[in-house]
């Protein structure tokens, strides 16, 4: 295993928290939602197909909740363990810590994404960079859209940002991200200038890929709703990539997963 003692054991105390915090509610066989007439309405449709897993409607539509609220904690978690990984950490610019953007910046950044939600114009990394870090200091400033780094690394000579999807973006939703990282790396570049700034999707594991840790980004991009639409494939940091690049190793998910297991092994024991 690449990793330290010291990540792995923060690590598991990271999962441990997400264990624990779902183990209680876990639905027992006898849990049924009380009211939900219209879910229940709607699945009567599926009654047939529902039959081989032989659980009732109510119990399924608990287990369901539940399954909701795991997917929140692990998003967290993943967060998390992005931070043990990286040494990086969450950093918000909203509010009062809003970040300006030249005039030039933001005009250039609208363009670019009417011109990727139209078609004239394929995401382009190189060139996108390109028109929204040239600009001229003597350029008004404007206030940039507020943003969130879920992960964020600084060094002497570069930024890193990172957002942490775990969820199936839809179309409008990829418009969003695409706007709010080129306003992100507008607003990073004036701040620090002599930095490179990188402004990253990162997705924790490929829903398309038959293993647990492999991922194809072609397939994984028809996956998403327009999402070639909007972003470079170089833009994005998919399975096992991202495990590796916040670790700086190789073969990071696995371990990620082994320590999982162990974890899992010690709960239950």
């Amino acid at each position: 295993m690449t990793l330290s003692l010291d990540q792995q054991n923060r690590i598991s105390e990271e999962v441990k928290i997400i264990l624990l915090r779902r183990i209680n509610s876990f639905p027992k066989l006898d849990t049924a939602i009380r009211n939900a007439p219209f879910h229940s309405a709607i699945l009567e449709c599926f009654r047939e197909r529902l039959k081989p897993l032989h659980i009732e409607l109510p119990y399924l539509m608990a287990l369901a909740s539940w399954l909701h609220g795991l997917n929140t904690s692990l998003g967290s978690g993943f967060e998390n363990i992005s931070h043990i990984l990286s040494g990086g950490y969450k950093r918000k610019f909203t509010k009062g810590y809003k970040l300006k953007v030249k005039s030039k910046q933001a005009s250039q950044i609208e363009e670019i994404v009417r011109n990727l939600k139209s078609g004239v114009q394929k995401p382009d990394l190189l060139r996108e960079n390109a028109l929204i870090f040239n600009y001229s200091h003597s350029d008004s400033e404007v206030d940039s859209l507020e943003f969130t780094v879920d992960t964020y690394i600084e060094s002497k000579k570069k930024i890193t940002a990172i957002e942490m999807k775990s969820v199936r973006p839809n179309s409008g939703e990829g418009r969003g991200e695409k706007q709010k990282i080129l306003y992100g790396k507008a607003a990073l570049q004036l701040l620090h200038p002599d930095k490179k700034i990188e402004f990253y999707l990162g997705f924790p594991f490929d829903p398309t890929s038959t293993e647990a840790t492999t991922f194809n980004k072609e397939r994984f991009f028809d996956h998403l709703i327009e999402f070639k639409k909007f972003f470079a494939q170089e833009e994005v940091l998919l399975a096992d990539e991202l495990w590796d690049f916040l670790s700086g190793n190789q073969r990071t998910m696995d371990d990620i997963l082994n320590i999982i297991k162990k974890t899992v092994l010690q709960i239950r024991s």
